[in-house]
């Protein structure tokens, strides 16, 4: 078991549970949600996260990082079963790239993320969860704006 799952996934894996507690809210319809016409539905907005999500798992593997992969699943957008499949496939597949790392690995890859920003895989981690925070504080408005009521946990964390 290599650092990054021994030390910092328990806590990782709680900022992911955010977006499960979030998907438990919803019913289809929230996914078609808009705040504006100029703005995308929240379904848009999901599937945007897990297309982000899907650059870092390759990310891992390739060491380079590459945002232009587009999940073709239009039900992605307007089924929250499908939805949350698909994140549970995501969070297992970055876990297990994650765990196929070895602690020289961790210490000697770099992923490059294009323009001469190069990180170390537990830096490039550290920067999905900031992607992810940014998802939440989208999501949030969202939310609020549909009259969710939030998870405890959910206004702790994010607000």
């Amino acid at each position: 078991m290599n650092r990054i799952i021994a030390q910092y996934y328990p806590n990782f894996s709680q900022y992911q549970s955010l977006r499960d507690q979030m998907v438990d809210l919803l019913e289809d319809h929230d996914l078609n949600f808009r705040l504006s016409p100029a703005l995308p539905s929240f379904g848009m907005l999901c599937r945007e996260i897990g297309e982000i999500e899907h650059s870092y798992i390759t990310s891992f593997s390739q060491l380079t990082q590459d945002f232009s992969w587009r999940n073709d699943d239009p039900e992605i957008e307007r089924s929250v079963e499908k939805l949350s499949n698909w994140y549970a496939d995501l969070d297992t597949r970055l876990r297990e790239v994650i765990e196929s790392m070895s602690d020289a690995d961790l210490n000697d890859k770099k992923i490059d993320r294009g323009g001469g920003f190069i990180l170390p895989p537990h830096i490039q981690l550290d920067v999905y969860k900031e992607a992810l925070l940014i998802f939440y504080g989208k999501a949030d408005i969202y939310l609020k704006a549909m009259g969710k009521e939030l998870p405890q946990r959910w206004a702790e964390w994010i607000g």
